[in-house]
């Protein structure tokens, strides 16, 4: 499941997190690249440092607090985020997420945007599929959620910055098909509610719903 969430980050915290990074250094982002991911990565990452890691901490916050990022990726725990900057002429070609991060089995990617897409040019996430490409870029504050599985790359930038913050999620619910079945009987209960208040059929749905939880959670 490919989803896109908008509105993760409001247009204050968008501006004070650019406010941030534009205070933090930036170096060679192949640093965090795996063996043969740094033959095709091109950018820059912000600095480990005492102002990035509470930066990390406070989206992550966000982006935990989010409900429908709650209920598609269920998430159990959140690698550190990094945060990208690209500049004309830098791009990550093709490539897949490494499985394990950090000690964390990595089940859901996701590209939070932090520049507003008329500010820059390229610089698209391409997820690549047997159907073709998608390519994406949001609005700022406004993040794309899709499975690590994925091979992705992020198109060249041609002009101004793509500034984004980039992590991966180990679910509680490991098989992608398995997730998008609750989030499709969630977004119908809740819908259910919105319309008709409690109900017999709510209380079903929501049975149902924490059952299959109960049956393929992996906690």
């Amino acid at each position: 499941m490919i989803l896109p969430i908008g509105n993760v980050l409001t247009p204050a915290e968008v501006d004070e997190a650019r406010s941030e990074l534009a205070a933090i250094r930036f170096e060679d982002g192949r640093s965090t690249a795996g063996w043969s991911a740094k033959l095709v990565k091109n950018n820059r990452q912000a600095a480990p440092g005492a102002r990035s890691e509470a930066l990390r901490r406070k989206l992550a916050e966000r982006i935990l607090a989010n409900e429908v990022f709650a209920a598609a990726v269920r998430p159990k725990a959140l690698t550190p985020l990094l945060f990208s900057r690209y500049e004309p002429g830098h791009a990550y070609g093709s490539h897949v997420d490494d499985a394990l991060m950090g000690g964390l089995r990595t089940d859901v990617s996701f590209t939070l945007f932090l520049a507003a897409p008329e500010s820059y040019e390229g610089g698209e996430l391409v997820i690549e599929g047997t159907s073709g490409d998608e390519r994406i870029k949001l609005p700022a504050g406004s993040l794309i959620a899709y499975p690590s599985t994925s091979l992705h790359h992020v198109a060249p930038v041609t002009a101004g910055e793509r500034l984004a913050a980039v992590g991966w999620a180990r679910s509680f619910i490991r098989d992608g098909g398995q997730r998008e079945i609750l989030f499709d009987l969630d977004r119908a209960r809740r819908a259910l509610f919105t319309r008709e208040g409690k109900s017999a059929e709510f209380d079903l749905l929501s049975k149902s719903v924490a059952n299959l939880i109960r049956m393929w959670a992996d906690d």
